[in-house]
Parts: structure tokens; sequence; C-alpha cells
């Protein structure tokens, strides 16, 4: 045993003055150096971070910065110069058996009108019986309409009791059916909704991980430590994010977004370096040898993943929108937050803990993951794949290739969707009351808002083109022509909003080309000939098409800044103009057959049921831009990993072909079980209701899924294969780039194998 550790020592004296330049190391040295106050800063640091977050309090974007082009124009008109719209509910009495002025039904009406006149938060109640309620022809069919005192805060607060008295009457007639729809039930019933399909989430994914990571680690304690970097990563974020958001408001959504990208990144940071870690342990080294070899390599290759991953997500700030800033706000955050964490306090607890990582063993893993490292079968699976895919790296290439390109080729037909009714959950009882109402009243319908500004709207040129286009937009195919309510003038005579029903508001195509139709001829045609006139135009489907457009506009320059930046990096990380060309191209592949899977799933049904919806959906607008810069810099996370191994066999001695061979194997156990996390996660959000997070879970996890098997596997390996030396080549006149490796510690050696004085053993990734 004596033996044993004269050993450890010497290794530890012999590697501990190794790369002392490299910032990861010199980190990771101090960290093990200091663990105490490593510990202790990380979670002060955390708890000051949530503290901040709840004294200062998070400021969200406000609804106007939700729009865009001339939707804003518009919006920023009628904000300026009207009231906010009261928030409006609707009860939708129906009867197959009974009709509007039978006893039964018009008791029901009553009781309806009854029970909503005993709340107080209850005004303007309009009936068939007692105002100009709307009934339908046939009489089977009449709405009790009401506003609800307050803004839409706090109507959607107080919608709840209003919604139970209108159940409770619904209930004492029988034949008859009674419901309720409106902008407060729709966000009352939605974030409920939202609230349990992320408590869904939640219950699901973590349990998943952990078994994941029990499978990736064989033992208990060392399984805790990633999911424990991750989740204080994703705390610290959230209560840091109130700060900037004072500036540069955030969107509601952001938690959400922060939790995804901080999980998956903090697990897969932690693994990196955790594997390495105990990759050296087992090799001979001592604990302090072992966490700086660690440090020096994978630790150096967290730090360029995460800056690559920054690139990506700094992104989505070229996309001109205050959701998109804010989401690159907080992604940048917890990314630098996860990496800090990684290079700081993790090395402390390794140290701290030393071999009792390797507690809580879980046998049977544990001895199968000690047989593969003795025998140096550690790649497993991966280890076979690769060395076919070496043997005919031509033949794999073009496999790979084609079936990425294939899976692709549906992406060049993908078409976007607004976020309107039909994306939303079917089966809420809003929603039903909703469709029963629409085909029977039009004029109820979600409206189109055309604003006019001109010097005097009461001057007879005005009044004249106002009148054209009521007259204009009641023969238009699709719109139903503007009520005397529908039009309403500002205090000043200087502005007039015009409310427009669509027919075709939950059709997504026919409602866009109304709007064409709307903003190409008839406004252009009427209120346009208006001399100085501004007229907008806004509305739910207005705003989408605002929203498309500027996404088309936007994304080559997300792509071009992306790819650029990211290029510049590897470039300056690797020395070879190959490697990032090649990078680049292959993340680009599992990008775009992730998105060509998702048109087949969505736009052509594929799969439905099995996901739980009927029917076929476009994309929504803001995925293919999201997908992109978290897709991107997520498979970048993997690629640098990889490649960073690699380089470093390569640089000591090995050929290309053996280098990629080892490199593959030996970074393949972490890979598979990081994959296997977000996969996993990722496809428990495309379980959930809502479609755009549908959408974004089965696109993010096919992503995932294709980039760590077919090209991490496959593709990746025959390239390189097929171009040898090439894959280093870097032109002469840029030999002046500073020499930054990714990975730069010695090789890894087997210890000497000693009898009778077993060396650690402890379950590796």
């Amino acid at each position: 045993m004596q033996r044993n550790r004269n050993i450890n020592r010497d290794n530890d004296t012999t590697d501990t003055h190794h790369n002392r330049g490299n910032l990861a190391a010199r980190a990771g040295r101090w960290s093990a150096q200091h663990r105490k106050s490593a510990i202790i800063g990380w979670f002060l640091f955390v708890a000051l971070a949530v503290f901040a977050g709840n004294q200062v309090g998070q400021k969200n974007i406000a609804d106007i910065d939700h729009y865009s082009g001339e939707s804003r124009v518009a919006e920023e008109l009628v904000q300026d110069n009207f009231p906010a719209d009261p928030t409006t509910e609707s009860v939708v009495v129906t009867s197959k058996q009974y009709s509007y002025g039978d006893r039964n039904f018009n008791a029901a009406l009553t009781s309806v009108t009854d029970e909503l006149t005993r709340q107080k938060s209850v005004a303007d109640i309009r009936s068939p019986l007692t105002r100009d309620g709307p009934v339908s022809e046939d009489g089977h069919v009449a709405l009790v309409q009401f506003t609800i005192k307050g803004d839409e805060e706090e109507a959607a607060e107080k919608v709840e009791p209003i919604a139970a008295a209108v159940e409770k009457a619904g209930t004492a007639h029988q034949g008859i059916a009674i419901g309720q729809f409106g902008d407060a039930s729709f966000e009352h019933q939605l974030t409920k909704v939202f609230e349990d399909d992320f408590a869904k989430a939640r219950s699901i994914s973590l349990p998943i991980t952990l078994l994941i990571l029990v499978f990736a680690f064989g033992a208990l304690v060392a399984v805790g430590l990633p999911v424990l970097l991750a989740i204080t990563a994703v705390m610290a974020t959230l209560g840091l994010i109130a700060i900037p958001s004072q500036i540069m408001p955030v969107d509601d959504a952001i938690a959400e977004v922060v939790l995804l990208i901080g999980m998956a990144v903090g697990i897969d940071y932690s693994l990196f370096y955790l594997k390495r870690e105990r990759e050296e342990r087992a090799a001979g080294r001592g604990a302090r040898a072992a966490l700086e070899a660690a440090a020096a390599t994978s630790g150096r290759a967290v730090l360029i993943s995460g800056l690559t991953v920054i690139v990506a997500m700094s992104g989505m700030f070229i996309a001109d929108s205050p959701t998109f800033s804010s989401f690159a706000v907080g992604t940048i955050m917890v990314v630098a937050i996860a990496m800090v964490g990684s290079l700081s306090v993790l090395p402390a607890m390794l140290s701290a803990l030393g071999d009792k990582v390797d507690r809580g063993r879980i046998p049977f893993i544990a001895k199968r993951r000690q047989r593969a490292v003795a025998e140096g079968k550690e790649g497993g699976v991966w280890s076979k794949i690769v060395a076919v895919v070496l043997k005919r790296p031509a033949i794999a290439a073009f496999a790979a290739a084609a079936l990425l390109i294939a899976l692709a080729l549906p992406a060049l037909h993908l078409e976007t969707q607004q976020e309107g009714v039909e994306t939303l959950p079917q089966d809420i009882p809003a929603m039903v009351a909703y469709k029963q109402a629409q085909v029977l009243f039009p004029e109820e319908n979600v409206p189109a808002t055309v604003v006019l500004k001109t010097d005097d709207v009461e001057s007879a040129e005005a009044r004249r083109a106002i009148g054209e286009f009521v007259t204009r937009i009641g023969e238009t195919p699709g719109f139903v022509a503007p009520r005397p309510d529908d039009i309403t003038t500002n205090p000043a005579d200087t502005v007039v909003r015009i409310d427009v029903p669509m027919i075709n508001a939950d059709d997504d195509s026919r409602a866009e080309r109304d709007i064409e139709t709307l903003r190409g001829s008839v406004v252009p045609e009427t209120l346009g000939t208006i001399p100085g006139a501004t007229v907008a135009t806004t509305g739910m489907t207005a705003s989408s098409v605002d929203f498309n457009q500027l996404m088309r506009d936007r994304l080559p320059l997300v792509f071009a800044f992306v790819l650029g930046l990211a290029f510049l990096l590897l470039l300056i990380t690797f020395r070879s103009l190959v490697i990032p060309v090649m990078s680049i191209v292959l993340n680009l592949l599992s990008v775009a057959a992730a998105y060509g899977v998702m048109v087949l799933v969505f736009q052509h049904g594929w799969a439905s049921s099995l996901l739980g919806f009927e029917g076929t959906f476009g994309i929504v607008p803001w995925l293919p831009l999201f997908m992109f810069v978290v897709l991107f810099g997520l498979s970048m996370d993997y690629h640098v990993f990889i490649l960073s191994r690699i380089r470093e066999l390569r640089d000591h001695g090995m050929t290309t072909e053996d280098a990629v061979t080892r490199g593959i194997s030996a970074t393949a156990g972490v890979v598979t079980s990081a994959a296997a996390v977000m996969v996993a996660v990722f496809a428990v959000f495309g379980s959930l209701s809502m479609i755009s997070i549908k959408q974004m879970g089965v696109g993010l996890a096919v992503a995932v899924l294709l980039d760590a098997t077919i090209v991490r596997a496959v593709l990746l390996p025959a390239t390189m294969k097929l171009l040898g030396e090439a894959n280093w080549y870097l032109p002469r006149w840029l030999e002046w780039l500073p020499k930054v490796q990714a990975e730069a510690s010695a090789p890894v050696r087997p210890a000497p194998a000693i009898k009778n004085d077993p060396q650690p053993t402890p379950a590796e990734a």
C-alpha cells in the first residue's frame, strides 16, 4: 500500500507543474487548494443572486414590445390615443332541444344574467332578454356578454369566480349547455395549462435525468454533482437577471428558457470535467494530478465550449426583437455562470470528496464500467461503430450525409403559422365555448384593427374616405362590415380606430391572405387617399404577418453572425482552416435535418397520434431562429469536446486516424450520457399541450439525437479519416494566430500494475 501511495505522490509531483499557463488549469488548481473558500463562495454567490433578484424584482417587456413593423405603429397610435379596452367575456347558451323564446331557454338566460349581476367585478351585461344580445338565426344559440372591471391582469385574476357562477347556472338547466370564453378566460385557463404542463415536465424529466446519470457513473454521489451545479447555476441566473431587466425588460417565458438551457449545459460541463477526472484516477494518477489534468484538458474544453455557446446565443440580439434579446441575455448569463461554476466550485468539490465521489455505487454498473476500463473498451459499442466507419470512410460518410440530407429536404417547404386559436389546447372550456360561437357569430370574431391618423377625422375628406372604407370592407370576402360601435374616435378628433371582424380569423393561411388584401388594396384605395394621413393595421393576424417578415429579414443576418464568429473562434482554438469549416457544415446538417423532421411531423402529420395532437400545423414563427442558435450552440458543445480530445492525442504523437479512434472512444460515454439527458428532457416537452412547446421539444430532441449519433459517431470520424492530415491545414499567412489549444495535457498512461495493491477503480462515465 505504501508503494501505491508513493506512485500516486510521484504522479502528483510530476503533473502539478504541468500546464501552468492554462487558465482552466490555474482555476482548477486554486479551487482545489482553497476548496473551502471556493465552495462557500459559490453557494454564497447563489444565495446573494437569489436575494438580489427578489429585492430588485424582474421587469417584463410591455405588451407593445411583442409587435413589430406596421402593427407596432398601429398599436402605438391606439395606446397613445385611446383608453385601454375593457376585458370582454361572452357566455354561450346553446340547446338542440330549446330555442330563444322558449321558457326553458329564456330561464337559462335569466339564470346566467342573475349570477353575473351578483358578481361585484362584472359590469355592462348585455343579454338578449334585456339589451341587444346576439342570437343565432335559428334561435338555438345566444350570447350573454359582459366586461370585467380592472385591467387585463386584474381581469385574469377575477375571472375564476365568475366562471364558477356561470357553471353553476348551467347545471340548473337540463338540455342546455352553457360555456364562457374571452381574453380573461383564455388567460386564466392557459396559465393553468402551462403550470400543469411544466410541473409534469419537471416531475418526469428530473427522475429520467438522475436515472441516466446513475447508469453513466454507477455511483450516487457522482450523480449529484452535475445536477447540483446545473440547479445552482439556474437559480443564480434567475436571480441576477432581474438586474439587467431594469434596463432591458425580459419576456415572461425567460424562466423556462433559462431552465432548459441551464440544465443542459450545466450537466454537460460537469460530465465533461468529472469524466476526465475519474479517467485520470482510474489510470493511476493521484487526486491532485488527476484534478489538474482534468482542468487542463476538459476544463479548457468547457471554456471553449462555453464561449462557443455564448457566441451562438448572442445571435438572438440580431433578431431585433425584445423577446429574443431577453432570451439572449438569459441564456448567455446561465451558460457563463455554469461555465464558471464548472471551472471553480466543481474542482473544489471533487478535491473535498476525493474517492468518496464513488460512494453509493450501483454494483452491476460499477463492475461493468471497471471491467471496460481495465480491458480498454470504455468506448463500448461506439468504439466498434467507429472502427467500422474508419474501415470504409467514404461509404460511411456518403450514407450518413445522404440520410441527413434526405431528412433535411422537407425543410425547403417549411411554412410558419401564427400562434392563434388553432395552436392552443382544443379541450379547455374557453376553447370549446369559442368554437361554438365563432361560426354563428362572425361579427364577434377576433378583428383586424385599422388606425387612421390625420389632422381632422371629422373633415369632409376624412369622413368620405372612412365611409368608402366601411362600404368596401363589407364587400370584401373574409371580413364583416364594422358596426357603429366598432368605429371610435379619440377626443382630439385626430385618430380613428376601426375594428373589422375577420371571418377566417382561425384559419391561418386564409387570414393572412385577407390581411394582404386589406393592406394591399382596400386601405390604400380608401383611407390611404387622405393627404398626409398615417394608416396602419394591427390585430392578431396582422402582427403575426409582421413578425414573420421580421424573422425572414433577420434570419440570414443571424446565420451570418453566428457562423462567422464560430468560425473565428474555432480557427483560433484549433489553428486549422479545415476544422471550423467541417464543424459548421456538420452542425448545419443536423439543424437542417431537425427542421425537416419538424415539417414531416407537424405540417404533414407524421406520428401526430403518437405525440397527442390532431391535424396539421405550420411551424410557429419564432422557432426556426430560436432552434438554430440553441442547437448550434449545444451541438458545438459536443463537437469542441470531441475535437479537443482528438487534437490532444494527435499533438502527443498519434496519427489522425488513431487519434480519431481513441478520441471518440474516450469521449463516447460522456457525450452519449449528456445527449441522452437532453433528448429525454426535450422529448418530455414534446409531450406537452401547447403546439409551440411541442414543436420545440420535438425539434430539439431530434436534433440532439441525430447530432450525438449520426454526426458524431459516423460522419465526423469518416470525414476526418478522409481528410487525414489536411484536417490540420493552416496557411502560412495565418501562422500569426495565437497558439491556443483546447486541450494540452500530457498523454494519459496506465499506472503500473502492482501486485496485491489494487488501483482505485471508480466507475466512470
